[in-house]
């Protein structure tokens, strides 16, 4: 089985920036198994299995340790993949996630992807003595999504200085921790921290932002709102709040091209 790979720096203009995810094509579903030793071995954030059936593509996250409900990076990685190089002429792309149902990506100005998914408001919550500790500086308030905590900080240099205690994040129940403030020169800033996974840091997340988006946009009266993630490769994200829904605009680039080789005859073992 020989399956097309490619590599995709997600929400950046340049190689080395933003977030990495690999995204592979395939013609029909891979077995579960080899998707996750495929994503284990190609040791990214995400790895992004998308095939076409009928006129929208059926899209699978996978990180190097378990599959995933939604993941915004590796699906703008995919559309830059689609628009490129099989839908050329395309202004949008349907796609179908069976863990977080339809999604668009639609081909943007000056070069962005802009993505529509479903809003994850988060809800107010009392402060987690344990989180704190895990974080190493109480946030100003906590709240609670779907899957991960929000950490709203009184200010952009407070997100920067965060050094989070991964032995004791890991014992906190959930997916992830976004801290966040008010950014210096964009509207907000955050940086994502990952539970129980052996990428502790994301570089951009565009999930999180399904989160951040409601939030942020209730708290400064805005609909559109331009955002960064303060990792050490960093991303710039341009984002809108429309109720149920969000649009998280970004830029993506190309790093390489390939083709994963499997021998049918390894159960799957040995992958060249």
């Amino acid at each position: 089985m020989k399956l097309p790979l490619y590599q995709i720096d997600a929400f950046t203009e340049h190689a080395f920036g933003g977030n990495p995810a690999a995204v592979c094509l395939a013609q029909s579903w891979p077995e579960d198994s080899l998707m996750q030793q495929i994503a284990s071995e190609n040791n990214l954030p995400a790895t992004a299995f998308i095939v076409k059936q009928h006129n929208r593509y059926e899209i699978r996250w996978f990180t190097p340790d378990n599959e995933i409900t939604l993941c915004g990076h590796a699906t703008l990685a995919s559309a830059y993949v689609l628009f490129n190089h099989l839908e050329q002429e395309a202004r949008l792309l349907s796609f179908f996630s069976p863990k977080s149902g339809p999604l668009t990506v639609e081909r943007g100005k000056e070069g962005l992807f802009v993505l529509d998914f479903p809003a994850d408001p988060p809800v107010e919550i009392p402060p987690s003595g344990q989180l704190n500790e895990a974080m190493g500086k109480a946030p100003v308030r906590t709240f609670k999504g779907k899957t991960d905590y929000l950490l709203i900080y009184e200010r952009q240099k407070d997100i920067e200085a965060l050094e989070p205690d991964f032995s004791l994040l890991d014992k906190v129940e959930g997916r992830g921790v976004i801290a966040s403030a008010r950014g210096e020169e964009v509207d907000f800033v955050s940086r994502f921290f990952a539970i129980r996974s052996r990428i502790k840091e994301d570089p951009v997340t565009g999930s999180a932002h399904t989160t951040l988006i409601p939030y942020w946009s209730g708290i400064l009266n805005k609909q559109r709102l331009n955002a960064r993630q303060l990792s050490k490769r960093g991303g710039s994200l341009r984002c809108e709040a429309l109720g149920q829904r969000v649009k998280i605009g970004g830029k993506a680039v190309l790093f390489f091209t390939g083709e994963i080789s499997i021998r049918q005859n390894q159960n799957h073992k040995n992958i060249a």
